[in-house]
Order: C-alpha cells, then sequence, then structure tokens
C-alpha cells in the first residue's frame, strides 16, 4: 500500500484559473486512468462556490470528479463514500476548524483506513496541506498568525503555507519554531509543494518559476533556513 501526500503552498486551481500544473501532477501519481478525485471542502465550510470552481477545473481533466461535504450529511458512511477514491484533495481555509469537524464525524479515522486499504493520494492547499502534518502556522484564530500543532501527523514536523504570499508567515514560522512551539519544518512559497511517499520526502516540485521551499529548523545561531532543490512542472 502507497499513499503519496502533496502538501501545496497555495496554487492548484483554487489560485488559477482552472487545473493547474500541480493539479495534473497529482492526479498523475494516481497512477490510473480516470481516477476518482474527491474534494474536501471543509476549511472553506463547504462553500458552494468553492465545489463549483473544483468541478469547474477537474471536469475538464481526465477524471472523476465528486466532493464529500460534513455540513450537509447524507447519511451515507464515511467509509463506503471513501472506499473507491483514488484522489483526496483537500481545500483551503480554517485548519482548526478542518480538524475539528473531521474528529467529531469520525473523517481522520475513515481517511486512515482508506489509507490503509489501498494506494491512495492525498493532497490540498493551505488548510489542505497543513492538516497532514503534526503542525503549522494558521490563520485560524484571527488575522494574528499563531502555531497550530495538533495536526492528523501522517507527517512528522511542520509545514508553513504561503511562505511567499503574506508577509507575516515567515517570521511567524521562524518565531514559533525558536521557541520550541513547532517542531522543524518545511516552508512552501504559493505554487510550490512538498511530494510525500508513504510519510518520506520524496521531492519537491513547483507550477511557478519562481516558487520555492524551504527547510527551516533551529540552530545554534538561531533558526536556519535552507532552500531546496526544486523540480519546475510543465505548465
Amino acid at each position: 500500500m502507497t499513499t503519496h501526500l502533496v502538501a501545496m503552498g497555495g496554487g492548484g486551481f483554487s489560485m488559477n484559473d482552472g487545473a493547474s500544473a500541480l493539479d495534473r501532477y497529482v492526479l498523475d501519481l494516481a497512477g490510473r486512468a480516470r481516477p476518482n478525485v474527491c474534494f474536501v471542502p471543509t476549511a472553506s465550510g463547504d462553500a458552494d462556490g468553492y465545489v463549483d470552481r473544483f468541478r469547474h477545473a477537474f471536469e475538464r481533466l481526465d477524471c472523476r470528479a465528486g466532493h464529500l461535504s460534513l455540513f450537509r450529511r447524507t447519511g451515507a458512511d464515511l467509509a463506503d463514500e471513501l472506499a473507491d477514491q483514488d484522489v483526496i484533495y483537500v481545500g483551503g481555509g480554517s485548519t482548526a476548524n478542518l480538524l475539528a469537524l473531521w474528529r467529531l464525524h469520525g473523517l481522520d479515522t475513515a481517511l486512515a483506513a482508506r489509507a490503509a486499504a489501498g494506494d491512495l493520494v492525498v493532497c490540498g492547499l493551505s488548510a489542505g496541506a497543513l492538516c497532514w502534518f503534526e503542525g503549522g502556522i494558521t490563520d485560524s484564530y484571527g488575522p494574528t498568525l499563531r502555531p497550530l500543532a495538533d495536526g492528523l501527523g501522517w507527517a512528522r514536523g511542520s509545514v508553513c503555507p504561503h511562505y511567499d504570499g503574506e508577509a507575516e508567515r515567515r517570521p511567524a514560522y521562524h518565531a514559533a519554531i525558536a521557541a520550541g512551539l513547532l517542531a522543524a519544518g518545511h516552508a512552501l512559497d504559493d505554487g510550490a509543494a512538498i511530494h510525500l511517499v508513504d510519510g518520506r520526502v520524496h521531492t519537491f516540485v513547483a507550477e511557478r518559476p519562481d516558487a520555492h521551499a524551504y527547510r527551516v529548523e533551529p540552530g545554534p545561531d538561531g533558526v536556519h533556513e535552507s532552500a531546496l532543490p526544486m523540480t519546475r512542472l510543465r505548465a
């Protein structure tokens, strides 16, 4: 059983006009023709417009696109809804609200069971990236960025999305790591992503020519940030 995790700092259809290179990269990882892709928009409150944008983007690709709502439950068992999904794509929004609702409804457990049952690709941007790690920097609690340290833990360490897109992200992430509130981890510009296979770092990819990923960790002279080699995806 193989689990691919692609965590995007930003980008994908959420920040582009339609599907992007990162979206196509994720689909290719499914390794089959017309994979089933399930969009999970919990972090945005299952916003209808967000779901419509996903469908508009992915129905033009070689896949079967659907979504899973926790705000409008159909009564179907979550394990049954996930059983035939090849790709789980998690949207942006509030990471704290996402985690609370997933745990309340048991989606976290259902996702873990689905990953244990067979090959799976999970991905997302912003909140949809942060949720899979042990922790990261979030604006879930208001305009002031804060560390969140109770992520799902599918990936070790922490992550910071929107590293170049929001000026406050870098200092907030460095401060949290320096204070020991977050473990060392990775910072991702908008358009950059980290790809892990079974929890281990595999590669870093970007759909923008100026997007980068960084390793951020404590050092003897403060927090150390190092740029990582990137694979540039074709548009």
